[in-house]
């Protein structure tokens, strides 16, 4: 009898902790995968191949002790071997209701100390305390990212893993191609939830700075934000397009010159890997889990400084198509060699071999 894993998440929306749950689902046919949510997005249907996809339906985070006993009376009912936590609320929720016998496995997605929901005291007390209370195994997605969580904190580490967030080399692995309409405008592509994170006005301001020029930006994605991006669009009048949310990025990818991200802050960015898999040149912002993802194969840009990001994009697009090229195969091969698939599952089967070491009888 297969053992079973609880997996629970804030929501199936289409970020980075989601895609990686859906995924890794897939690639562990040994264990029954139990999917719980708080609240009832799911934009994955069918992609999402869990014997069971439970929601709590919770009405707002202000209803956390419902959470919590709904929680509590369901792992009962469901008696997995693991229940493996992604983002915040969802931790604290399993760390408060999960009795000790089953072991909690927790993936920390983000640098903390530049998450906007680190910087409400609350947030740091819960996390702390609860952590306290009822250790569990850490993946930290990136290895500034699993000691930032313990020494932001002032915790002792019980568990600690560092596991990369991976790509479907299957899928974006198969290396650039030329762009699928020869223009002589230098396109630009971001790929990203149009949230506060990932500070798209920066990237707005830049392109109303360099409007003269024949470079354009394309962003693929919805999100919260979309209105305020699209407002400043028009005020300033910046080359810059919300293509919206599609399916089919690996075949839209190839088809610009430059992948750009604005983020103010990252866990270990998914759509920057997939584009270093695709085979495109990278210019990101100037942050930790950029620089300890594209390391020396790609460029960055200050956030500090409001005409760093549009004199790298002039000199982007003064690049030969040579220049553009090289420089691409050294971010694919980087993420063919740390960045794949199987490497997270092997890793991830080890974590939870370990975990399950650890169950109290």
């Amino acid at each position: 009898m297969r053992k079973k894993i609880i997996h629970f998440i804030f929501n199936l929306g289409r970020g980075g902790a989601e895609t990686m749950v859906v995924r890794v689902i897939k690639e562990l046919p040994e264990y029954d995968h139990v999917v719980v949510t708080l609240f009832p997005m799911n934009h994955w249907g069918s992609e999402l191949q869990c014997s069971k996809l439970i929601c709590l339906n919770l009405s707002s985070l202000f209803a956390l002790p419902l959470a919590i006993f709904k929680f509590r009376k369901l792992v009962k009912k469901e008696d997995p071997a693991i229940i493996h936590t992604h983002l915040f609320w969802p931790t604290v929720i399993a760390r408060l209701s999960v009795p000790r016998k089953y072991p909690i496995v927790t993936t920390i997605h983000a640098f903390i100390t530049t998450s906007i929901e680190y910087k409400n005291w609350h947030v740091r007390f819960l996390d702390k305390l609860t952590y306290k209370l009822r250790k569990s195994t850490i993946i930290g997605v990136a290895r500034g990212a699993t000691n930032e969580y313990f020494s932001f904190l002032h915790l002792k580490p019980y568990h600690a893993h560092t596991l990369y967030t991976f790509v479907d080399v299957n899928r974006f692995g198969t290396g650039n191609t030329k762009p699928a309409a020869e223009t002589k405008t230098f396109r630009v592509v971001s790929v990203g939830a149009l949230r506060l994170q990932k500070n798209y006005l920066w990237a707005v301001k830049a392109f109303e700075k360099i409007k003269d020029k024949n470079i354009e930006l394309h962003i693929y994605g919805v999100g919260n934000m979309q209105q305020e991006i699209q407002q400043q669009i028009e005020a300033t009048g910046a080359k810059v397009i919300l293509k919206g949310e599609v399916s089919n990025i690996e075949e839209i990818i190839p088809q610009y010159d430059l992948y750009l991200m604005s983020s103010s802050y990252e866990g270990f960015s998914l759509s920057v890997l997939e584009a270093m898999a695709t085979g495109m040149p990278l210019l990101l912002s100037d942050i930790a889990s950029f620089r300890e993802q594209g390391e020396d194969t790609a460029a960055y840009f200050s956030l500090s400084d409001e005409n760093d990001l549009p004199a790298k994009l002039v000199n982007f697009s003064q690049k030969s198509p040579e220049e553009l090229k090289a420089m691409a195969e050294k971010g694919r091969q980087r993420a063919l060699q740390y960045f794949t698939l199987p490497q997270h599952v092997t890793g991830l089967r080890k974590i939870y071999t370990e975990a399950l070491g650890t169950a109290v009888a």
